[in-house]
């Protein structure tokens, strides 16, 4: 059968700002400018108050079970790293452990007393002649429990050493993505455009560029958190951010991959208020683009310039493996009961969400450091920061699931109960054992899904039951573990102030 092969979109003339599209036909190997040093930071001022993103309400600690950690430093198994290679990635259900550097798994654990003050973990070293250019000679004190533990709004005052900024506020951090796309999405972009003429047309659907047809598309594509992320790990580890470009491009490509995926696993047919790709091409059609992004993600990354590109394509497969695993138990949940042995526990679940949504936001986060040749020990703990962001990204993601502004989220509200899918706060309602969540599992219990009035209450029981609560709180507490394994290796001050203040703007969306 011969496939239509479209014209590709017209490219626009003149630039455009970051979070407009570019031109998807620029050359598919298009070369980059290394971007001007940012100069050096200011002095604070102790006294202006922290702003940042609305928080959620953090007033309480993480409740439930946690899962299993990402792989630590000096836990690698069956492989040979590269150096500034993280471990290799353990078998099929191993324990894990933390980032080994630190305080990953509780933020309190291991800090020697007075370490910097009252909660603070202090990160001092003394620059030499083998430094990376731009490496800082100290890392100011990192939060790690205390008054701003759990605080999405704001970081301390004094994060870095020498004065730099503090905590920036919510435009900040948008502004700090938009900076990351302008570097990243053009290259994004090139590399796409290289494709296939047709499934370079439907990826570019799925990022947002253009329409069915390959018409431009003006408007937002997307945060890109993950490119940030690895652009922000990259200059955190003492390196230029254009070192992390290729890393940004292949964690982008496989994202959408997964999106496109995922979509049709689900049977979702909207995505970000317009039909999914596989409404707007077929099914068929549409696992073709996401294949076709996974082969390139892998192409750039081997074509990185440097010493570190294998360990990166390594690094980029044992993480999607997690995805993978992470897709299987999700699919697999939604044929298990709500109750009874066969019933999903709170903390399988986290476990599953640490696989399926943290595996590539640590992923992100490695890529940078690795391409940057920072130490194993700094790539896996930047790694496990990622991965908590994930499972707190997705803490709340199930939220904005049953309670979330369709206008929001892009979601219908209550989708996931009218599907029937096992979400934390369900999950954490349920394992509650109290009056409201017996009611709970015995209007789930009815057959069919509900619906109408039904669902509205079982919406309500889940709320009752203390479901919505311990969900914020998980994201919480995975808020505060990523902080930890932020503060437990030594980093350059100012784009470790910018991860922490990306770190709750990704998570605090509207609920």
């Amino acid at each position: 059968m011969t496939l239509p092969r479209p014209t590709a979109p017209n490219a626009p003339s003149s630039p455009t700002p970051p979070d407009a599209p570019a031109s998807p036909t620029a050359p598919a190997r298009a070369t980059r400018e290394a971007p001007t040093p940012t100069p050096a930071p200011g002095a604070a001022d102790p006294a202006a108050p922290p702003e940042g993103p609305a928080p959620v309400d953090a007033t309480r600690p993480g409740v439930l079970p946690r899962g299993r950690e990402s792989v630590g430093a000096g836990q690698a198994t069956g492989m040979t790293d590269a150096p500034g290679e993280a471990g290799a990635r353990p078998g099929r259900g191993a324990a894990r452990a933390g980032c080994g550097t630190g305080p990953c798994g509780d933020p309190t654990e291991g800090l020697p007393p007075g370490a910097g003050g009252p909660g603070v973990r202090e990160h001092a070293r003394v620059p030499d002649a083998s430094d990376p250019p731009g490496m800082p000679g100290a890392v100011g004190p990192v939060p790690v429990d205390g008054p701003w533990a759990g605080d999405h709004a704001a970081a301390p005052h004094g994060l870095a050493a020498g004065g730099a900024r503090d905590h920036p506020s919510e435009p900040d951090a948008a502004e700090l993505l938009a900076r990351c796309r302008g570097m990243v999405e053009p290259v994004l972009r090139a590399r796409v455009a290289g494709m296939h003429a047709w499934p370079a047309e439907m990826a570019g659907y799925a990022f947002g560029w253009c329409e069915r047809g390959g018409e431009p598309r003006t408007g937002a594509s997307g945060k890109g958190v993950r490119q940030a992320l690895a652009v922000l790990c990259a200059e955190a580890a003492g390196a230029a951010a254009d070192s992390a470009v290729d890393g940004a491009v292949a964690v982008e490509l496989v994202h959408t991959f997964t999106l496109l995926h995922d979509d049709i696993m689900d049977g979702d047919e909207t995505r970000r208020q317009r039909p999914a790709a596989w409404k707007a091409y077929g099914t068929g059609p549409a696992v073709l683009a996401g294949d076709a992004l996974f082969a390139l993600a892998f192409e750039v990354l081997a074509g990185s310039p440097g010493p570190h590109g294998g360990a990166a394509v390594r690094r980029l497969s044992r993480d999607m493996a997690d995805v993978v695993d992470g897709q299987a138990e999700d699919l697999l949940f939604e044929g298990r009961p709500w109750t009874g042995p066969g019933a999903v526990p709170v903390d399988a679940y986290l476990r599953m969400a640490e696989h399926k949504t943290g595996a590539l936001l640590g992923c992100a986060a490695a890529l940078g450091a690795l391409l940057a040749g920072a130490p194993a020990a700094t790539v896996d703990a930047l790694s496990t920061a990622g991965r908590q962001l994930g499972v707190a990204f997705q803490a709340v993601d199930d939220v904005l699931g049953l309670w979330g502004d369709p206008a929001t989220t892009g979601k219908p509200v209550h989708g996931d109960l009218r599907r029937r899918k096992k979400t934390l706060p369900v999950l954490a309602a349920l394992a509650a054992d109290t009056p409201a969540s017996r009611r709970l599992a015995a209007l789930l219990a009815e057959p069919g899904p509900p619906a109408g009035a039904a669902l509205r209450r079982a919406a309500g029981l889940v709320e009752e039951a203390g479901g919505r609560e311990a969900a914020l709180a998980e994201a919480r507490g995975r808020l505060d573990r990523a902080r930890a394994c932020l503060g437990s290796v030594p980093l350059a001050p100012e784009p470790a102030g910018r991860l922490l203040a990306l770190l709750p703007y990704v998570v605090g969306r509207s609920v």
